[in-house]
């Protein structure tokens, strides 16, 4: 197999999508597009990935990274143009390079590689990847010859009656030889029209030379599509949506209803969890085996453990351990550390606290920059007081400690290992362990009070 190079077309602004984000960096199930053809990219065995920058190039190169190459288009005058950028990083270098396009999300590597090894078996200088299309009308057709190789391509405005017959269309991901490109990319002209340097011209100047021109043909016209505006980026999104949750329930995972399931690209879920309707799964989240997930839960960048149950309820950035009821309608705020067997009921919010195994907060409270440990029951009503209007302090709950309802805890404060604090108290001080501690005014009944308000009437 011959040294494999890829050229990655990022430069455009996208007009179209009507944004201050450049369109390649519009995401597609959580992920940029230009970042899903890179990953895909990579999975080829390539030596050398240059992608192709230009409006956008130094957010494009934060979100890629080292993972390739750059080479800067400073004005945008075609395609062609954009790989002649490339002249400097591969230029002279033996072997075959693809060139595509950032906006077309929904490549796959098989489908690459199957269209190098068409490249290789069939000794062609240039191999368009191509599709069959119900209505081509408005795309450029593929013309063979007697030996199924491609005699031309031919625009949709050019073409005679017959080869607007043809529903074969050119997608715009080619392979070529790096060498022979480089040479026909110096014999692409600007006139036409546009003033620009067009790709597909390359092919042209090739057949002219006696080179064999090759085309493969996916079967799956989806992955072809390239994102030019709202529409086009909402059907990307449908359409990677559902490979997403196919790819889960193929693996054992039971989503009740696709349609209504949102799960991003670096998600991944243990077999025998049940996925419910509405639930949005984001970043990179990990479910664990025998969890029950929503209905209507978002789940953001987080580790979920074994056997784990979240109804309707939202939780971001931290880590849920096995065995965990959450919901309904709780919220698990960043930088949270909650351990196995904990519940977590319902309109609790948690942020920033460790929660310890077997602890409880079965509803109406919050607790925020805490410490509890395992085996305490955090009663109805409670809350950490953890702000003073400048500054976060900690409060920390040792192990099995009772915490009656309607209690507030004045950080920073320490509550003992057995405690009892008694319903309605606001704790300001450190309770010693095992004991019980009461922090609110006496009761004083008025007789006949309400009797004296009414002669005042």
């Amino acid at each position: 197999m011959s040294n494999r190079y890829a050229v990655i077309l990022a430069a455009g602004q996208g007009t179209r999508m009507k944004s201050k984000l450049y369109k390649v960096l519009h995401p597609v199930c959580g992920k940029p597009m230009v970042q899903h053809v890179v990953d895909q990219v990579r999975e080829l065995n390539i030596e050398e990935i240059v992608t192709i920058i230009g409006h956008g190039a130094e957010k494009v190169k934060a979100q890629l990274g080292e993972g390739s190459h750059y080479a800067l288009q400073g004005e945008q005058l075609g395609t062609a143009h954009a790989v002649m950028q490339a002249e400097s990083s591969l230029a002279g270098k033996a072997g075959v390079t693809i060139v595509v396009c950032g906006d077309t999300p929904l490549i796959k590597s098989e489908t690459m590689e199957a269209l190098f090894k068409q490249h290789e078996e069939t000794g062609a200088k240039a191999t368009i990847l191509t599709a069959r299309i119900t209505d081509p009308t408005g795309y450029g057709r593929i013309v063979r010859n007697e030996n199924d190789h491609v005699e031309k391509i031919v625009e949709h405005k050019d073409a005679s009656d017959s080869e607007r017959e043809i529903n074969e269309i050119n997608t715009g991901t080619y392979c070529f030889d790096n060498i022979a490109l480089f040479e026909a990319l110096k014999n692409v002209s600007n006139d036409n029209v546009q003033g620009e340097y067009y790709l597909p011209d390359v092919i042209e100047i090739l057949k002219k030379q006696g080179e064999i021109v090759s085309a493969f043909q996916t079967d799956d016209l989806e992955e072809t599509l390239g994102v030019n505006d709202r529409v086009a980026l909402a059907e990307a999104e449908r359409i990677m949506r559902s490979r997403i949750n196919k790819g889960h329930m193929r693996n054992g995972v039971t989503i009740i209803d696709p349609g209504s399931t949102y799960i991003e690209s670096e998600v991944t879920i243990g077999q025998d969890t049940v996925i419910y309707p509405g639930t949005i799964l984001k970043g990179n989240t990990t479910i664990g085996a025998d969890c029950q997930i929503g209905p209507h839960s978002e789940i953001d960048s987080c580790k979920v453990g074994d056997g784990t149950v979240i109804r309707q309820s939202a939780a971001f950035k931290s880590s849920i351990g096995c065995r965990v009821s959450i919901g309904p309608f709780a919220h698990i705020r960043p930088e949270s550390d909650i351990h196995d067997d904990v519940k977590v009921g319902n309109f609790v919010e948690i942020k920033k606290a460790v929660f310890g195994n077997g602890s409880k907060a079965s509803h109406l409270s919050y607790i925020g920059d805490a410490e509890v440990g395992s085996g305490v029951n955090i009663g109805c009503g409670s809350i950490t007081v953890n702000y003073d209007g400048k500054n976060k302090f900690l409060t920390k709950i040792e192990d099995d400690v009772f915490i009656g309802c309607n209690s507030n805890l004045v950080a920073p404060v320490t509550i003992g290992k057995g405690a009892y604090v008694a319903a309605g108290s606001t704790i300001t001080k450190d309770v010693p362990g095992k004991a019980l501690s009461i922090a609110r005014a006496h009761q004083v009944n008025k007789e006949n009070y309400v009797d004296k308000l009414n002669l005042k009437k």
